[in-house]
């Protein structure tokens, strides 16, 4: 060690000793005199080196006794002996100045260690973080099969007079017991899954009473095989209903397969050719059995809120989804509508205030669903206020027709006039989206203690969570035939107003695409009792019409589209765009032969947004949520802020990509 330190601090007097000297040898048989001063100086820079040597090397010796003290004293004997490995090294050098018995122990090198450089004994060893002042190594140092928490400190320059290095002093913690004790640990964590049949009643109706017991078990079989290498709990508590206990090494694999399960399960038919499908949630990384289950819960009611055929995972923070990708079958019935038209006209009979609210920048489905609150409120003799943009919206022409009726005088009103009327017993009705962060004002949301939503969109993994009603059928076509079912339980058809059905009727001609995209027999008998109570088609045709400019701009659009993987359509704009011709090219685009999806991108003043359609093959909504978008399967719209085109361009394709490759 001393060596080491002596070599450590060795300065480069010789050399400038031996210049003098010969300087002054040179000058003897010409200056004598001078000869002789060169000479004394070579002698005083001699001695001044040495003496300058000596003091680095006996200050980095006292520098080191701080550590280990007097070789007689309690302290040398508690460090040189201490069970946690030490070790002094120079930092930019890489040599081992010192150790104690521990760090000798681990080396196995005995005196051998002050001899060898630092990345010769701990090869992967990093000393950066120590350059950088940090305490303790970020990551574990994996050494001799065995992993270690380094802890040190680097010695500053007034410490050391006269260093030219810089010498840390580290301490070596074997934490590898503990490490495999916490992974064990995580492995072992329980997981609480619920495989839930979500077509369980089709099933049962497409096959005869006889073979329906062949079909359980055939789907029984199929999620047999598939929990079997888990070694968990498999138990049917319902008769559509598993619940699946499991630890979370599993789950791993699970996730990886994308719940390959769920492929699985449509491989039983029954006997009408329909295939079976499961929902499934799963409940991960609680502290109790009860919070798994209530995770586990809340991810099977995401599932089926989705569209059912997929896999959700609920953590203490996070949804993730696993398929979702089919096209989804109405499954919901009259008995549910008729409990949620009684239960929305109990909450506005004993509200004081109702405002009916949608999302940003509101289109025909929106406030349609909005006037059909005003309607029901109406008949209950109470006002609902409509709260929205008059200004920053897609839906003018209806908005003439209701300003023009009385009853619509004072109606609508701005989210920050509504909040600051807000009283608590005000009923606020959310309209056409299930996201906090999409309605027209997150302040109100979040002042009124009563919500109520009514929506037909696929729920995402961010959504309102305080509802003291919800009726979310991501099976129906728009939320204005959501609402057009719960007039039907609440009003006469004489109370509906000629310009208040027409609204409703465009909002479920929108969504639609004219009956021809979603539709399912329900949004038939919507329209039909619309078109009872005095909804003129004519009328709702002209709220689409399009000026010249417009529709210009929406064939400029389509002639910019290219073809990506042969069957999607991508238009990607440099300029701003209008938000209804973007929506109208991307529909357009879905005309071309070949075209099963479209994608507009386009730019605002507050980044990048961007509307997809799709004919049903392709599940638009799924990769628009990769975007932080969101809508159902065939039409679907995100924006992401401080974002540009091209940027937005690449992350589209990606997402684009992953969805095809799963």
């Amino acid at each position: 060690m001393n060596k080491k330190i002596n070599r450590l601090f060795k300065t480069n007097q010789t050399l400038y000793v031996m210049c003098l000297v010969l300087f002054a040898v040179a000058a003897i048989p010409f200056e004598p005199m001078l000869a002789i001063a060169e000479g004394l100086v070579a002698v005083l820079v001699f001695l001044w080196g040495r003496r300058t040597e000596h003091v680095a090397q006996q200050s980095v010796r006292q520098y080191m006794d701080r550590f280990v003290g007097g070789r007689d004293s309690a302290q040398a004997s508690n460090l040189l002996y201490v069970p946690l490995p030490m070790m002094v090294f120079d930092v930019y050098s890489g040599d081992v100045l010192w150790s104690n018995d521990g760090f000798l122990q681990l080396t196995g090198l005995d005196e051998k260690l002050f001899e060898s450089k630092l990345e010769s004994v701990v090869p992967e060893f990093s000393t950066h973080w120590l350059l950088e002042g940090k305490r303790e190594c970020p990551e574990l140092v994996v050494w001799n099969d065995r992993k270690y928490q380094v802890f040190g400190i680097v010695g500053h320059s007034e410490e050391i007079s006269g260093a030219t290095g810089a010498l840390a002093t580290t301490y070596w913690m074997d934490v590898t017991e503990t490490e495999e004790m916490r992974h064990r640990l995580e492995d072992t964590q329980p997981v609480v899954g619920i495989l839930m049949v979500d077509n369980y009643e089709d099933l049962m109706k497409a096959c005869p009473e006889s073979k329906r017991s062949a079909v359980l078990a055939a789907l029984e079989e199929k999620i047999g095989q598939w929990v079997a290498d888990s070694g968990g709990l498999l138990l049917k508590y319902d008769r559509d209903r598993y619940l699946f206990l499991f630890e979370e090494r599993s789950f791993p694999g699970y996730a990886e397969r994308k719940f390959d399960l769920l492929d699985q399960a449509r491989e039983v038919v029954a006997g009408e050719g329909v295939a079976a499908t499961l929902s499934i949630g799963i409940g991960r990384d609680a502290e109790s059995y009860d919070a798994l289950f209530k995770n586990a819960s809340l991810a099977l009611e995401m599932a089926l809120s989705r569209g059912g055929d997929q896999a959700v995972v609920k953590d203490h923070q996070n949804f993730d989804f696993y398929g979702g990708r089919s096209k989804t079958t109405e499954k919901r019935t009259k008995v549910k509508s008729r409990v949620m038209a009684n239960a929305l006209g109990e909450l506005i009979h004993e509200a004081d205030q109702v405002y009916a609210m949608g999302h940003k920048y509101a289109d025909m489905d929106s406030l349609g669903a909005a006037v059909g609150i005003c309607v029901i409120a109406r008949k209950l003799g109470k006002q609902a206020k409509i709260v929205m943009d008059t200004e920053n919206n897609a839906v003018h022409p209806v908005l003439r027709k209701l300003w023009d009726l009385p009853e619509y005088e004072d109606v609508f009103i701005t989210g920050s006039e509504a909040f600051l009327r807000a009283q608590p017993d005000t009923l606020l009705v959310v309209v056409d989206t299930n996201r906090p962060g999409s309605v027209e004002s997150e302040e109100l949301l979040d002042a009124c203690r009563s919500v109520a939503v009514i929506d037909h969109h696929r729920r995402g993994s961010s959504y309102i969570e305080k509802m003291a009603l919800n009726y979310h059928e991501p099976y129906a076509s728009s939320t204005c035939e959501l609402v057009t079912e719960l007039l039907q339980y609440l009003i006469e058809p004489g109370d509906l107003l000629r310009a208040e059905a027409e609204a409703m009727l465009a909002g479920i001609v929108l969504d639609t695409k004219n009956f021809t995209n979603r539709t399912g027999g329900r949004t038939f008998e919507a329209a039909a009792y619309l078109r009872r109570t005095g909804a003129d088609t004519a009328d709702v045709q002209r709220m689409f019409q399009s000026d010249l400019e417009s529709t210009i701009a929406r064939y400029d659009i389509i002639r910019r589209a290219r073809l990506y993987r042969e069957t999607i359509a991508i238009v990607a704009l440099d300029e701003e765009c209008d938000r209804v011709t973007a929506a109208k090219a991307s529909d357009e685009l879905l005309t071309l032969k070949g075209v099963q999806a479209s994608f507009v991108l386009y730019k605002k003043e507050d980044g990048a947004y961007i509307s997809a359609r799709s004919l049903g093959e392709i599940n638009v909504q799924v990769i628009v949520e990769e975007l932080g978008g969101g809508g159902n399967s065939s039409t679907a719209g995100g924006m992401l802020p401080d974002c540009t085109v091209e940027e937005m361009e690449s992350k589209l394709e990606a997402a684009i990509d992953e969805y095809f490759e799963d």
